[in-house]
């Protein structure tokens, strides 16, 4: 197959029974499913175990999928709740490593123009700042700290996020504006001590 089909095509072959097209959107974006559900779940092997879910859920319920949202939303909305739902079967809850984190200095850190230099004492401050991050976002509510993981791990945009979390893009701001406050604060408190 050497035309690139868009994934609105490659849906509506596999509506009309094309399995091979799933296998194209499978390829297409494990690897983003993967990275978002190791977001949720640490196990690597229970991240696979969690993306194939994802996948077979997806497939399952592509007859209904109308196309009101784009695919990759639509299958994010999936693999999110099917990380949850392994981590609530299992009793637990979210969790990140402080490598796992990532974060645009602009949106988080105030203390960041600090650290210009790779000195011992800015690159512990560095870890320590990744750790405040990683606790807080660890600590927001799940509605919150979903919107916050969307937006600034895994890029999407604001109208993405609502289709994912399927509510408007005002209430996205505003999770989004309250997850930042939270983060800021904590980050506040290790900047005054």
């Amino acid at each position: 197959m050497g035309k690139q089909y868009t994934d609105q095509e490659l849906v509506e072959r596999v509506q009309k029974g094309d399995k091979a097209a799933f296998d194209l959107l499978v390829r297409k974006y494990q690897h983003k499913v993967i990275k978002l559900i190791s977001r949720y779940v640490r196990d690597q092997s229970e991240v696979h175990d969690v993306a194939q879910e994802a996948f077979i859920k997806a497939y399952r319920a592509l007859a209904n999928f109308r196309g009101e949202s784009a695919f990759y939303t639509w299958l994010y909305r999936i693999a999110i709740n099917s990380a949850k739902n392994y981590l609530l079967s299992r009793g637990r809850q979210p969790v990140y490593t402080e490598s796992e984190v990532t974060y645009d200095d602009d949106d988080f850190s105030p203390i960041s123009q600090q650290a210009d230099t790779d000195t011992p004492e800015n690159i512990l401050l560095g870890d320590e700042v990744k750790n405040v991050v990683a606790q807080a976002i660890d600590h927001l509510p799940e509605d919150l700290r979903t919107a916050i993981i969307l937006r600034e791990l895994e890029g999407m945009s604001y109208d993405e996020i609502a289709q994912t979390m399927d509510c408007p893009v005002g209430t996205v701001r505003s999770r989004l504006f309250r997850a930042r406050e939270f983060v800021d604060n904590e980050l506040e408190k290790l900047a005054g001590k």
